[in-house]
């Protein structure tokens, strides 16, 4: 075994008490608990019985740099990230410029290692079309060889089948995926809410599932035409996943991810006295009802639903305080998606082997990214978590610059007390 630089002392791993030895920034062993041991010239770390978890990973998330850092910047979002759990980010391309060139991606990458130069690490994902406008191909090359990790015209649907499609097979040439937001570009866009009774008593303009099932249903069938991966994001409703559920049944490589929001609240959210048109719930695709919830679950605990994401998308408090039509879509989630999804393990809704899937070893072979899994020479990222501490979500705790969250007020249990990434301690 190399020279051990990092032991971290009486951790609580599967339940049992561990200390864990890291080495040049990989896990070198993890044996139980000592009583007593030498620790040479290694920095120790005393859990006091913590929960030692594997860092996560989100490959869906909002930065907003360059252009919009009123809203969120590298430095912040990943400051979120890293009192959130993850070390691995993947950001989405809906930045001004739009990161449709190789000077934009290589930007966010030196931005992330002058704020965070041990992590987390920074993967950015890089526009399926110039300026995201669905009319021509970005340069897929140049954004590849330049970091970009998959390819996406992220909010924005490619209404071109024929451009989508040739998408996919020069993506495939880079061994990258395409992401796709799938929303019908002409049915109830951006509506912010799920068409049905309560956005009729409401009088909002509404989107039904059906937007999202048809765009699901027009990828799934390119990928089993083409032969060729397509991930699927933030899937919310029942009838997507029966669609999602049948494509895996016959081999089409269909991957899918859902968002913490989804299994949390639901459409009557913003019919309660309290909370009614409350912006900071209106998202993209929209909250959908308590049938469309469970099915939700269902998937996610039988692997229909591959993954967990934030879809972290934070915005300044004047742009949500105006009308429901006229704020934008969008909840921040970095801060909050370990406590909350955790929690849902703990009422047994999630199961253990579900949460860690979803937020660590899916994600990471979807996308080809690090992930630790606690054997001798994976990446030493991990955090100790206190699963019994409670507090509050309010603009104070929230590391975000996007407060922007139906969850403020809400008394949350669970939260990261030290974090560690390749063995290097960031928070």
């Amino acid at each position: 075994m190399a020279q051990t630089d990092l032991i971290v002392r009486r951790a609580k791993l599967d339940g049992k008490d561990v200390d864990v030895f890291v080495a040049k920034g990989k896990i070198a062993e993890v044996r139980k608990s000592a009583k007593s041991l030498d620790p040479g010239q290694a920095m120790v770390e005393e859990a006091f019985g913590l929960v030692l978890m594997p860092s996560m990973t989100d490959v869906h998330v909002h930065l907003r740099e360059p252009g919009f850092e009123y809203k969120e910047d590298v430095e912040s979002g990943l400051r979120a990230a890293a009192w959130g759990g993850f070390a691995n980010i993947m950001c989405m391309a809906n930045t001004k410029p739009v990161n449709d060139e190789d000077s934009i991606t290589r930007f966010m990458l030196e931005k992330a290692h002058e704020y965070w130069p041990n992590g987390p690490r920074l993967f950015p994902i890089g526009a399926l079309t110039k300026k995201l406008k669905g009319e021509e191909l970005a340069p897929m090359s140049e954004l590849a060889k330049a970091g970009c990790v998959a390819f996406s015209n992220d909010g924005v649907p490619v209404k071109s089948t024929e451009l989508f499609r040739r998408a996919m097979e020069y993506a495939s040439d880079w061994d990258r995926v395409v992401i796709d937001h799938c929303e019908d570009p002409y049915l109830g866009v951006a509506a912010g809410v799920n068409e049905g009774e309560i956005s009729s008593r409401l009088g909002l303009p509404a989107q039904p599932d059906v937007a999202e099932a048809l765009q699901v249903a027009r990828d799934i069938l390119l990928a089993e035409y083409l032969d060729l991966p397509i991930h699927l994001a933030h899937i919310s409703c029942k009838k997507s996943i029966d669609l999602i559920r049948f494509a895996k049944e016959r081999g089409v490589k269909v991957t899918a991810e859902t968002a913490p929001h989804y299994l949390v609240l639901t459409e009557d959210y913003l019919e309660n006295e309290a909370t009614q048109y409350d912006t900071n719930a209106k998202v993209n695709p929209p909250l959908r009802t308590a049938e469309d919830q469970q099915a939700v679950f269902d998937a996610l605990n039988d692997g229909t639903l591959d993954i967990l994401a934030t879809d972290h998308a934070p915005h300044a408090a004047h742009e949500k305080e105006t009308e429901f039509d006229m704020a934008p879509c969008g909840i921040t989630g970095l801060d909050t998606a370990l406590s909350v999804t955790w929690q849902l393990v703990k009422n047994g809704k999630l199961k253990e082997k579900t949460f860690f899937r979803a937020w660590t070893t899916g994600p990471c072979a979807i996308f080809n990214l690090p992930v630790n899994t606690f054997k001798p020479g994976d990446p030493a990222d991990f955090f100790l978590f206190d699963p019994d501490e409670e507090w509050t979500v309010s603009p104070e705790t929230l590391h975000s610059k996007g407060k922007n969250t139906p969850l403020l007020g809400s008394s949350l249990k669970g939260r990261v007390k030290t974090h560690f990434i390749q063995g290097k301690k960031i928070v």
